[in-house]
């Protein structure tokens, strides 16, 4: 963990800092986090928790996008509706994993255009998502305003917010080319799935690149471009390629400079008063076998604070340490303003996948509750050295820690005993090994992207949290091509140009299928930052027929899809497999509205008031999550309150 010294800020203050308006989150949705800092919390309380039960669905509006990917094998077996809608001057903006943009009237759902970027629907896809698209507005001109769209062949794509038609004079005719000039970048594999971060006229976009692959992957470059042009403005590497460059002594191996990835495909946060934007980085290639890039590896895995004026480097905080465990930074950075007595220090919350939760004053990294390195299992790999420590963050810790054998009967139990004895398992960060080690946490979480709200007048931190492991082998390569054939269930990954293929599966029961270690599975969790201890954890949803076994309902559910914050003290997430949306006491934890959705919920909701009446509407996508298993569909779903009596 290393701060360098904070520059001062003040030209760049002027030349990014916006008014405070609704633009700004009073009464829209106008970044995917709500706000730039993704806390993910609106000021409504039209809806609060005397009236919750009342919502309805008012109108669902339905994209049509699972009927155009039904002879393509590589997106429908990974297809999920991720996305989160914005909401801006009374128009919802989404996007679809197929490249599709819409905008809806946001009081009745009415189509107002939609924009087609013709997805190459052929190419082999790593991921099938899209978490949404972003919005610009001219600090000169009203009337200029755009939308932003990544896509999963990696283009950024310019639209009219107005028509919806492509900017002619933003890049190409409206698009950018991101694969274009990157090495190794093959498109599929080399995608964006979340929007692009706006500060000012500048946009900062990432990219999602396929996970062991291959050790030298395409490169996890972060870039700047010009809102109306499309220019090039900057380019940050999270990898330093030479030795006396900022970091580079923390690569060792004489080709540790050519190792890929460490991008950022997870959400860019933004400070634009300050003029700093967040980049949460992930796990250098390939993701478990480390012995080509030995040593720390900054700054892949860590929080990176960069002027969005220029690209440099403020100050990085690093979660994981040569990470061999696929510990991505999956989650949002959250900007807050931490209370302290009568102070009020500016905060960014990093959610981790090993369930930890890392507080950092965002002007300088330090961290703001104590923060310890403590001893972690050794690599029994040969030519892998794991890092001896790990940082460990004095809040609490959230998801599956000590791991425990578990089973609905004796026979599965007896299965999940046999096999805990015949893995590796050493408690947090255990390597990969060659008989097989179980991962707790899993590369799942923990906190993934889902992450994280907070409600910023309670000081309280919410999130939804995994609880479950995995089970992770590394076979020798001489080994590697027999071996894919042999076990029916696991994911196999040839991680070449290292010595060791790898192959993961979910630690899953063979007859029910149910996770092996003791439930919960996946929890919604409060943190009071006041005094940083945890204020509840209750079960998140279910996997599990409640009607056979009524007691599941308190084991849980596996989750994906974030939650979000209102001031009336509600708490509003769905992410389980069981399809529900819920609502919940922010103070207490206390389950008090659910609805079921017409297919999986694996997206963040959102929240806004339009129409003439100004009524409060809690909107989410419903698409499912093809390989969470959820049910596939293709809505978008508004609830309101019913009209009142007259």
């Amino acid at each position: 963990m290393r701060s360098a010294q904070l520059s001062k800020v003040g030209i760049v203050v002027a030349l990014f800092a916006t008014s405070a308006s609704a633009a700004d989150g009073t009464h829209e949705w106008p970044c995917y986090g709500g706000d730039p800092g993704g806390t993910r919390h609106s000021p409504l309380t039209q809806i609060d928790r005397t009236n919750v039960k009342r919502l309805k669905p008012v109108w669902t509006y339905r994209t049509g996008d699972l009927e155009s990917i039904e002879k393509y094998r590589s997106l429908k077996v990974k297809i999920a509706f991720e996305a989160t809608p914005l909401m801006v001057d009374g128009v919802l903006y989404f996007s679809t994993a197929t490249a599709r943009v819409f905008a809806l009237d946001a009081a009745t759902g009415k189509e107002r255009w939609t924009y087609d970027a013709k997805l190459e629907r052929n190419l082999s896809f790593a991921e099938g998502a899209s978490r949404g698209v972003a919005f610009w507005k001219s600090a000169g001109d009203a009337k200029e305003r755009r939308v932003f769209l990544g896509t999963l062949d990696a283009r950024l794509i310019a639209l009219d917010a107005g028509s919806g038609r492509p900017c002619a004079d933003f890049g190409d005719r409206g698009t950018i080319d991101l694969a274009a000039g990157v090495p190794h970048a093959i498109r599929g594999l080399y995608a964006v799935t979340s929007p692009p971060a706006v500060v000012g006229d500048a946009l900062i976009v990432g990219s999602a690149i396929s996970d062991n692959g291959r050790f030298d992957a395409a490169p996890g470059i972060v870039r700047a471009y010009d809102a109306r042009s499309g220019k090039p403005l900057w380019t940050w590497d999270p990898i330093p390629r030479q030795a006396d460059q900022p970091g580079g002594e923390t690569w060792k191996g004489p080709q540790a400079f050519q190792t890929g990835a460490a991008n950022v495909w997870s959400l860019i946060s933004c400070d634009r008063a300050r003029g700093l934007v967040f980049l949460p980085t992930s796990c250098p290639s390939p993701d478990y076998y480390g012995g080509k890039r030995l040593g720390e590896n900054l700054f892949a895995n860590s929080l990176v604070a960069l002027e969005a004026k220029t690209g440099r480097r403020v100050w990085h905080f690093q979660v994981v340490h040569h990470d061999i465990f696929d510990y991505d930074i999956a989650a949002q950075p959250v900007l807050f303003d931490l209370k302290r007595g009568s102070a009020r220090i500016p905060a960014v919350a990093v959610g981790t996948k090993m369930g930890q939760i890392f507080v950092l004053n965002r002007e300088t990294g330090q961290p703001l509750f104590p923060v310890e390195e403590r001893p972690v299992p050794r690599s029994n790999i040969l030519g892998e050295e794991a890092s001896p420590t790990q940082p460990y963050s004095s809040l609490p810790l959230l998801g599956l820690h000590r791991a425990e054998p578990w089973g609905p009967d004796e026979a599965e139990l007896r299965w999940a005993q046999d096999q805990f004895k015949s893995l590796r398992y050493d408690g947090d960060f255990t390597p990969a090994s060659l008989k097989g080690s179980l991962l707790s946490p899993s590369s799942v979480g923990g906190i993934n992207w889902s992450g994280m709200t907070v409600d910023p007048e309670r000081q309280l931190l919410l999130t939804n949290v995994n609880r479950i492991a995995q089970v992770v082998r590394l076979i020798p390569r001489a080994e590697f091509g027999q071996a894919r054939g042999e076990r029916l269930g696991e994911e196999f990954a040839p991680q070449s140009g290292t010595p060791f293929g790898m192959a993961r599966r979910t630690f899953l029961l063979p007859k029910s299928r149910l996770p092996a270690t003791k439930p919960p599975w996946g929890t919604l969790a409060a943190i009071d930052l006041a005094t940083g201890k945890l204020r509840w954890e209750v079960p998140l949803g279910s996997m599990y027929d409640l009607k056979a076994d009524p007691g599941a309902a308190a084991w849980g559910s596996i989750n994906m899809g974030g939650a979000i914050t209102t001031a009336s003290g509600l708490t509003f997430v769905a992410a389980s497999l069981d399809g529900h949306l819920r609502a919940f006491d922010s103070a207490t934890g206390q389950e008090l509205w659910s609805s079921e959705l017409p297919a999986g919920g694996q997206a963040t909701p959102m929240t806004y008031q339009a129409g003439a009446d100004g009524k409060q509407f809690l909107v989410i996508a419903a698409g499912g999550h093809a390989r969470m298993r959820s049910k596939l569909g293709d809505s978008v779903v508004a609830f309101a309150l019913p009209e009142p009596m007259r």
